[in-house]
């Protein structure tokens, strides 16, 4: 399988797709406005300590002061994905902990909010794509969701003879079935970056940032780590340069893929995925056969609908099903890669009667997402045909990055009719009649309304005039939406 990352940069964003075998199968996007500072590790200076509270304010060279509290003063790492050897430690008194005007090393864990400055910790995890390091740390964790014996003892063999004086290393849920290769990678590059880190504090001496979290082209390198890329291009020549040097000495696997591209024609053009992008953002996804997935992301799960639609099949119905259920899981697989869908995600593939067909179905829906780096979990198929699923979720969704609430349906996906809203209109003339005096009324509404007010609910119109005895006057407002509409007394 050939696989390609193109890299696009523009002063204000930049996006990284993941082409396989000439289709796009990932897209990410990452805008300056919405960077964050989680991740980044900082020199900070103690300005206050609260014993009332057991935390303390910290200079880390930001407007707001940074808050840490006495409970992440630790010497042990922890992860968010669960390590099974986690040492548990008392929290000490935070006057015993920090000392005001001390310099400390910390990193964000929460980014500020409103008037709340960032939450820091002194336990430092510095993350690849395998593996995180943890600076002083003496033993090897291993993420308690890979659950096979045989694989944590086989990871952790592994990653223990990379442990030194320096630190020691989790290994992260995504590492499960990792070659060895790509874990001594992974392990290289995170002791290489730590020693950068250890530099920059030896040669500073007040509230400065030592290590920024890589922005999403570096991260896109360090994440791609061992993988079998036959080309990287990027457009922009500044951005080339820098990936350039980053590849040398950290990651030289992938320098000899790396290129600069110069064409006029925006490098997005090339696979098509700027269409690829603009369809993945609406709900239908039509299959070759002429069937069609419907899609659709609530705050709860992620829905996928199945239907034969256009395909008529050759031979019979149940055939039919079978062949539209076997399509749609290789285009179910790269949506679910493509749009970056996470948590629970319930499939309703067409009833099949056959035990063999819909054991193929699911085998089929296994091996589709087996190419995805993102963890995924089946449960099986139902006697309804669903499949309960779940994607673990790496980042925000295309969607979400890209998208906001319809300002006229309010994320509803619908609008109402414009009969529907004549009626309201109606209804409302006649409640405001009977609270308020007034001799008539002037009614404000969307052109498409006002036109079926004054044409095809005129005889309603004037049945409710002769009922209030008062005149209705119809005004046309081209900017208001279908819903809505303003009754003003005269």
């Amino acid at each position: 399988m050939s696989s390609e990352l193109l890299i696009n940069v523009t002063p204000s964003e930049s996006r990284v797709a993941l082409i396989e075998n000439g289709v796009l199968q990932e897209v990410q996007v990452e805008r300056i406005g919405n960077l964050g500072i989680v991740g980044n590790i900082y020199l900070g200076k103690v300005s206050r300590v609260l014993p009332g509270m057991q935390a303390a304010f910290v200079d880390i060279g930001l407007e707001k002061a940074a808050f840490l509290h006495a409970s992440d003063i630790v010497n042990s790492a922890s992860i968010e994905e669960g390590v099974a050897e986690s040492p548990v430690k008392k929290v000490q008194d935070i006057r015993e902990l920090v000392k005001q005007g001390q310099f400390i090393m910390v990193q964000v864990v929460k980014d500020p909010l409103g008037t709340k400055g960032a939450r820091l910790t002194t336990d430092i995890t510095i993350p690849s794509r395998y593996l995180v390091f943890m600076p002083d740390a003496t033993h090897v964790g291993v993420s308690q969701r890979i659950e096979t014996e045989q694989e944590r003892d086989r990871l952790k063999e592994i990653v223990a003879q990379y442990n030194d004086e320096n630190g020691g290393f989790i290994v992260r849920t995504a590492a499960e079935g990792a070659s060895e290769a790509e874990l001594q990678h992974d392990a290289e590059f995170l002791k290489k970056l730590w020693q950068k880190i250890v530099t920059r504090r030896r040669k500073t001496s007040k509230a400065k940032i030592l290590h920024e979290d890589l922005t999403l082209a570096f991260r896109t390198l360090r994440d791609y780590v061992g993988e079998d890329m036959e080309r990287i291009r990027v457009d922009s020549k500044l951005t080339y340069q820098e990936l350039k040097l980053f590849t040398e000495e950290f990651v030289p696997q992938l320098a000899s893929a790396l290129e600069y591209y110069p064409g006029e024609r925006p490098i997005f053009d090339l696979f098509d995925v700027e269409t690829e992008i603009q369809k993945a953002l609406h709900r239908k996804v039509e299959l070759k056969s002429g069937g069609y997935l419907i899609i659709d992301q609530t705050e709860a799960m992620t829905t996928v609908d199945v239907n034969t639609g256009a395909f008529v099949g050759h031979r019979n119905l149940e055939e039919t099903i079978f062949n539209t259920n076997v399509e749609a899981t290789s285009a179910i697989a790269r949506q679910l890669r493509l749009r970056n869908l996470g948590g629970i995600i319930i499939i309703d593939f067409i009833d099949m009667i056959s035990d063999e067909h819909k054991r193929r179905v699911l085998h089929s829906l296994e091996t589709a997402l087996s190419k995805d780096r993102a963890k995924a979990n089946i449960n099986g198929l139902s006697a309804l045909g669903l499949v309960e699923m779940t994607r673990k979720r790496t980042r925000e969704s295309l969607e979400h990055i890209l998208c906001d609430v319809c300002p006229s349906c309010s994320g509803r996906g619908s609008l109402k009719t414009v009969e529907t809203v004549c009626y309201e209109i109606l209804r409302e003339i006649v409640r405001v009649n009977r609270a308020y005096d007034a001799d008539k009324f002037m009614v404000y509404a969307s052109p498409a309304v006002s036109e079926a007010l004054i044409n095809d609910e005129y005889h309603n119109l004037a049945e409710l005039e002769l009922f209030i005895g008062k005149q209705v006057s119809i005004q046309t407002e081209s900017l208001y939406s279908q819903e809505q509409f303003d009754v003003v007394m005269m």
